[in-house]
């Protein structure tokens, strides 16, 4: 119990906010700071043991990218709000370590009711007392960790507010450029169907091909400005939602330069690296384990309860002329009803249960981490095969295909083939790319969401715009949902 507690003192001081923050500060990259001296000092196995405060976030030399971070944390009421609460709950800790106020008592005794008999009468006289109750020794400060603990619980969850927000805008920015990255091979596609539609008009004009060749050619045509309309949405939505997470007009646009295709690839950690880098940094992780020692704590303070209270008073009567007198008393509880019995039973039980929960997110962080890795290294082999080969072979056979359609070798059913394989490996290519990062932005978030990669880096010619990596709970929603993605699934379906 008091490696726990050791360790869980650990995790707070790496996960208090610092002590002169407000609620209208500019939050930062959370950093390891000291707890109060009150707390004891955590042994190194038991900090080593513990989830450690999250590291800076990863440099980005994308200056689009670096100011929607930088405004989005400033201006994040979410942010603002968790700050809040968490010096509100430290503010608690002094609040229970301190004594009961004591009480004056302002009373008067007189003989008789024909008059004021002080200084007449030996027994009348005024009274002026102070009473203080003085709780059993090791209560006061027992209360003073349970609260503090419980305070460390709350800045765990600001941390986790923090690597959300962070990690909301970096998937609306991803999500703008793969959307803006799909018009343009949209457009692309566009161009191939105008070539296609041409070859098919000459042809028919010449006698050598069929009116249903240029009449599809005019339909594919068609059904790109749909998808165009639907890829253009969907562009817009990402725009808004990152204008929601920096606190500007929905409407605001925002110009970037880069392609889903420019950012560097997420490298694959050694087996057993990404599962300590999870377990050091989960908020989580660390909010059970400070869970559970505040249990015990509480668990200690019920054992301690069954000991009695005090109270002390000390009064003067002063009786006019004569001599005044004065009274001390010491008075203690009976804790004879068996309440604090029921209390020890109580708390004991619910330490139990925050070591089993502890124990049960040790698990999960373990799994999400280990599927993180293991979606990352299928994605990277599926976007070696799209360089190496898909790519350049689906543009090989799209160009022999025209050009052989040209000469009426073969009919326009294998050019509409051939141009839907080449898009479709296009695609998923960029999802491909989009996957890997959303892994990367799911381990830097220490997300405990499932890592559910889209087919898009798994099948060549998968059908394009099938999504994303989707969570049971969201990965976003801890922080108010601010990047929750379009759906881009019918976006460039059949391209």
């Amino acid at each position: 119990m008091h490696a726990v507690h050791r360790a869980a003192l650990a995790a707070a001081a790496a996960l208090a906010i610092p002590s002169g923050a407000g609620a209208g500060s500019t939050p930062t990259s959370p950093t390891a700071t000291a707890i109060s001296t009150a707390t004891a000092t955590p042994t190194p196995t038991a900090t080593a043991a513990v989830a450690a405060a999250p590291g800076p976030a990863e440099p980005t030399d994308d200056p689009v990218l670096s100011r929607l971070l930088s405004e989005s944390l400033a201006a994040r009421p979410e942010l603002k709000q968790a700050e809040a609460e968490a010096i509100a709950e430290r503010e608690r800790a002094p609040q229970a370590e301190a004594l009961p106020d004591p009480v004056l008592s302002l009373g008067i005794q007189n003989d008789g009711f024909d008059g004021i008999q002080i200084g007449k009468m030996e027994t009348s006289y005024y009274l002026i007392m102070l009473t203080q109750p003085l709780p059993w020794p090791g209560k006061r400060g027992l209360r003073a960790d349970v609260s503090r603990l419980g305070a460390s619980r709350v800045e765990a969850g600001l941390t986790r507010a923090r690597l959300s927000a962070e990690a909301d805008v970096r998937r609306a920015y991803l999500g703008l450029l793969l959307a803006r990255d799909r018009l343009a091979l949209l457009g692309r596609l566009e161009l191939i169907w105008r070539q296609s539609a041409g070859v098919a008009r000459a042809r028919y004009e010449t006698g050598e091909g069929a009116q249903s060749d240029v009449l599809r050619a005019q339909l594919e045509q068609n059904r790109l400005r749909q998808r165009r309309w639907s890829l253009e949405a969907e562009a817009r939505a990402w725009t808004q939602t990152l204008n929601r997470l920096r606190g500007r007009p929905l409407e605001e646009e925002i110009a970037t330069a880069r392609s889903v295709r420019d950012l560097r690839l997420p490298a694959l950690d050694a087996p057993g690296a990404g599962v300590a880098d999870a377990l050091a940094r989960s908020p989580e992780l660390a909010a059970a384990r400070l869970g559970e020692a505040q249990a015990e704590k509480a668990s200690a303070l019920a054992r301690r309860d069954r000991y009695p209270d005090f109270t002390v008073s000390a009064g003067l009567m002063p009786r006019g002329s004569l001599v005044p007198m004065w009274q001390a008393t010491v008075g203690v509880t009976l804790p004879i009803w068996g309440r604090q019995a029921s209390a020890a039973a109580e708390a004991k039980a619910r330490a139990t249960a925050g070591a089993r929960g502890a124990e049960a997110v040790d698990q999960v962080v373990r799994l999400r981490a280990e599927e993180r890795r293991l979606a990352l290294a299928t994605l990277l082999d599926a976007l070696r095969l799209y360089r190496e080969g898909l790519l350049v072979q689906s543009q090989a056979t799209s160009e022999s295909t025209l050009a052989q359609y040209r000469v009426g070798k073969v009919t326009f059913a294998s050019v509409l083939e051939a141009n839907a394989v080449l898009v479709a490996d296009e695609d998923g290519y960029l999802q491909a790319l989009a996957d890997a990062q959303r892994l990367a932005i799911a381990a830097a978030e220490v997300s405990l969401d499932p890592a559910v990669v889209a087919g898009g880096g798994t099948g060549g010619a998968s059908v394009p715009g099938a999504g994303a990596v989707r969570s049971a709970g969201g990965g976003a929603a801890p922080s108010g949902g601010g990047a929750a993605a379009p759906d881009a699934s019918s976006s460039m379906n059949s391209m």
